[in-house]
């Protein structure tokens, strides 16, 4: 009889039982599922902490403006093969630029040309947003209002604002309606747009989950699809307040006498190089700022969104 030995006898431990001190104190060997010190921060869609955001996007403008610097200062564009970016005419410093945008608030008045763009931004969007997030909302939640509105307005969103500027002119004049109308006429179709896909893709299971609990059409609107659009509806008011900024200085292209777009204009007829970019970094960090004001809006209001982490 062949005898079998003991070390690959079965364990005489009834199953479930609890695994021995000897066995429950083993730890897996090191890099055998120990996540890297990146993993936490690789991971798709998964937050960062606020203290490493910060600085990640501070040296993001630390990156630009080094390489701005670097081939202001130094003989590195002409090694490049790009003479022209180490001449001041074509490239001004960082520190020139500074210098230029100081005394252009403190001398020539920038503040109020900041101003009458901004009011020319707020207006024009506003009238857009009045008007495309009640028409979105109702393209994306009543079949029989897209099939009505949505193929011209998609058909207008192809068509550049700038195609507009003679029509408006001699529909409005030159003065501040035919600016305003040039902003409208570039975020109004787009944004309708984005707002009636918010719209559309509202889980039809919520909907019907209401109509199951008594709720009638005009309270599921009202109280279900409604709610759930508006954190989609900022987000994308937030994207077209973007496109408002873009557009400005078409908008200011023609018998503006006032506007960061009418400073950079007049600037480029003079061949002002640094107050050409100061004017540019101007309506960046005017777009900054209103980006944040609605980030900071949709926290404030939709705490509970998944977007807010970010």
């Amino acid at each position: 009889m062949q005898l079998i030995p003991p070390s690959s006898t079965r364990s005489s431990k009834p199953e479930g039982a609890p695994a021995s001190v000897s066995s429950a104190g083993k730890r897996p060997p090191a890099g055998a599922g120990a996540p890297r010190w990146y993993s936490r921060y690789l991971a798709a869609k998964e937050p960062i902490p606020r203290a490493l955001s910060l600085p990640l996007g501070v040296a993001s403008f630390g990156l630009v403006v080094g390489i701005w610097a670097l081939l202001a200062y130094t003989r590195v564009a002409p090694a490049l093969g790009f003479p022209n970016l180490h001449n001041p005419f074509f490239l001004p410093s960082p520190g020139t630029v500074a210098k230029t945008l100081y005394n252009m608030f403190a001398h020539e008045g920038f503040a109020h040309d900041v101003w009458a763009s901004t009011r020319r931004i707020g207006l024009g969007f506003l009238i857009s947003a009045a008007i495309g997030i009640p028409l979105g909302i109702a393209i994306g939640s009543f079949r029989i209002v897209q099939a009505f509105f949505e193929p011209i307005i998609a058909a207008v969103r192809y068509m550049p604002a700038s195609a507009f500027i003679p029509l408006l002119i001699i529909w409005f004049g030159i003065y501040e309606k035919e600016k305003i109308a040039v902003i409208f006429i570039g975020v109004f179709f787009p944004l309708t747009l984005l707002i009636a896909d918010v719209s559309a893709n509202i889980p039809k299971e919520l909907l019907n989950i209401a109509y199951t609990l008594g709720a009638s059409r005009w309270q599921v609107f009202w109280r279900v699809l409604l709610p759930a659009s508006w954190p989609g509806v900022l987000d994308n008011m937030r994207i077209g307040i973007g496109w408002a900024w873009t557009y400005l200085i078409v908008a200011e292209l023609v018998a503006a006498s006032t506007g960061i777009g009418h400073v950079i204009l007049s600037a480029s007829r003079f061949l002002q190089t640094d107050k050409i970019i100061a004017g540019i970094i101007t309506i960046g960090i005017l777009g900054l700022v209103t980006d944040g004001l609605f980030r900071w809006a949709y926290w404030l209001l939709f705490p509970y969104s998944d977007r807010v982490s970010r």
